[in-house]
Order: C-alpha cells, then sequence, then structure tokens
C-alpha cells in the first residue's frame, strides 16, 4: 500500500486508524500523484491519500488526479479531525522564532494562530506536514519550527511548543482508498462519486443534470466544479450521492446521465464514513431481508 508520505503525515495517522490495513506493507511516497500512479501501474494494490478538509476544501491534486490521469475506483472514505502542533528543535523557545513550515492547506488552517503568536515569521510551504517536520528535524536549524501532527514530533525529535493552533477546532480532513477498477459490495450505506463532462455550455445544462438526482430523490453531498483543463471557462461536475451504483435507483440515474451528457466518469461507490454507519448498515440488512421475504411471498403466489 502506497500512501502520501513521508511517516508521521495525517495520511499515514487516518491509514492506521483502519484495523484491516494497518498491517500492509506501506510505502510512503513523496507525494499525492505519485501514490496515484503507483496504483494505476500496478506497483503497489491500493493508494492512500486526503480528498478533502473541511476548511481549505477540495485537494485539487487527488479530484484532479482521479478526473485526468488515472482510472481508479475509490473504495472507501475515513474521515479523521485534524489537530496541528507548533514545533521545533529541543532547546527553541516561542520568542526565537523567525519562520515557520508546513503543507500549505495546514498553514492556510492556522492563520488567526500565526498572526496572533507569530505576526513576524516567515511562512514557507512544505510538501506535507510531515516533510517539514522532518526536515527541521534532521536540520536542527535555530528559529525555525514546523506546524504537523503530534506523531511527527515524536518521529523526528521535535518539542512540541504549542498544541492545536489550527483556527477551527471542528476541522476534519476526508482521505478516501483507491484501486484499480474493483467496486466494494453495497452496505446499505454508500456513497458514490461521478464527474459529469457537458456535451456544451448553455443555460440550464446544470439544472439537467441535478434534476435526474432530484427526479428519484437521491440525496447530494458535494457538488464541485472543477477545469477540464481543454479551454478556459470549461468545467466539469464533481458529484458525491447518495447510494452505491449497485442499487436500481442508482444505476438507472447513471444511465439516463451517462445518454444525456459527453462523458461520465465513475469514481467508485463505497461504504460512507460517519459514526451513524454502523447501525444504518444494521437497519439496512434488516430492511433488506425483510423486504426480500414480502416479495418471496408475492412470487409465491404467481400460477
Amino acid at each position: 500500500m502506497a500512501y502520501f508520505g513521508p511517516e508521521a503525515t495525517f495520511t499515514q495517522e487516518a491509514l492506521l486508524t483502519q484495523r484491516d490495513l494497518a498491517p500492509a506493507e506501506q510505502r510512503a511516497l513523496p507525494s499525492i500523484t505519485a501514490v496515484l500512479e503507483a496504483v494505476a501501474r500496478g506497483e503497489v494494490d491500493l493508494g492512500f491519500v486526503p480528498i478533502e478538509n473541511g476548511i481549505e476544501g477540495t485537494v485539487s491534486a487527488t479530484i484532479d488526479g482521479l478526473i485526468h490521469d488515472v482510472d481508479l475506483h475509490i473504495q472507501r472514505e475515513v474521515v479523521m479531525d485534524i489537530h496541528l502542533h507548533l514545533m521545533a528543535p529541543p532547546g527553541t523557545g516561542l520568542a526565537d522564532i523567525n519562520a515557520v513550515s508546513s503543507y500549505p492547506h495546514a498553514l492556510a488552517q492556522c492563520q488567526k494562530y500565526l498572526a496572533r503568536a507569530l505576526p513576524h515569521a516567515e511562512q514557507r510551504a512544505a510538501n506535507s506536514t510531515a516533510d517539514a517536520a522532518r526536515v527541521l528535524g534532521q536540520s536542527g536549524a535555530g528559529g525555525e519550527a514546523a506546524i504537523a501532527p503530534r506523531l511527527a514530533a515524536e518521529r523526528y525529535g521535535l518539542v512540541i511548543l504549542a498544541q492545536d493552533v489550527e483556527d477551527h477546532p471542528e476541522n476534519k480532513t476526508r482521505f478516501v482508498l483507491v484501486a484499480p477498477t474493483r467496486i466494494p459490495p453495497a452496505t446499505g450505506h454508500d456513497k458514490t462519486s461521478i464527474v459529469c463532462f457537458q456535451r456544451a455550455d448553455h443555460p440550464g445544462s446544470l439544472h439537467g443534470i441535478l434534476g435526474q438526482f432530484a427526479a428519484r430523490n437521491i440525496n447530494l453531498s458535494k457538488l464541485e466544479s472543477r477545469p477540464t483543463k481543454r479551454a478556459l471557462g470549461e468545467y466539469c461536475f464533481v458529484i458525491d450521492l447518495a447510494g452505491h451504483v449497485g442499487d436500481e435507483v442508482v444505476a438507472d440515474c447513471l444511465r439516463d446521465l451517462h445518454a444525456g451528457l459527453a462523458g461520465v466518469k465513475f469514481l467508485g461507490s463505497y461504504p460512507a464514513a460517519g459514526e451513524l454507519g454502523p447501525e444504518q448498515r444494521r437497519q439496512a440488512d434488516a430492511a433488506w431481508q425483510a423486504a426480500d421475504a414480502w416479495l418471496q411471498v408475492l412470487r409465491g403466489c404467481i400460477e
């Protein structure tokens, strides 16, 4: 399994919360693109990458890679609380810091704290939160700090100077597990991700797409436009919807969309994350069994 590295990123931390994935042989790669390409080339079986942050929004390297560069299917999503910490080499005090490094998304999530506590410190972009900690731990540079997960401080010999420096304590990041072609079976609490490409941009085109979902009472949890990378002003639509491609109503919706649009790219049907997921799946199983028994009684009446 490949994941967005180096070691001690939030990505690895989220990966380790998955009991069935944690024991797998893990390979840290330096970029999200490298992870997606390694899976697409068959160098690894699975990839694990961030796709969305509750504050900064979509991780463009992931979603654009899935849209344009590789043909992979999402196997599951993992949502994790994100807590960022300011760390530095031992002996460094807050007053000594003149530069702070981290992943751009992480820096953006800590702007209120940085403006208040380190208003004159230079902010430097790193390849990842953990890479900022790794580089600082190796250099031991005085006057520098990193913003990274707690795991990174332990891994790279740094001391945490300030905990939970994120501006929004309710911050969460969504991660996805990707693999070639495989679609997990329906669980009763699933999500499907697709990309819709228009034949031409015209008034009502988006309404026509959304109408397919509304007509079938299918709930959407995400709708986002992304550049097609063909011409300025041309966009496709990334949609997350409730349900599984194995559900008849979802399949019927996707069929109509595919017939009416220039293209529909299927990104996956997979178990939806959330605390209520297991209970909803149990209820769905019970409801399905009851419905199947009811149907069998009806079919038994056919002469």
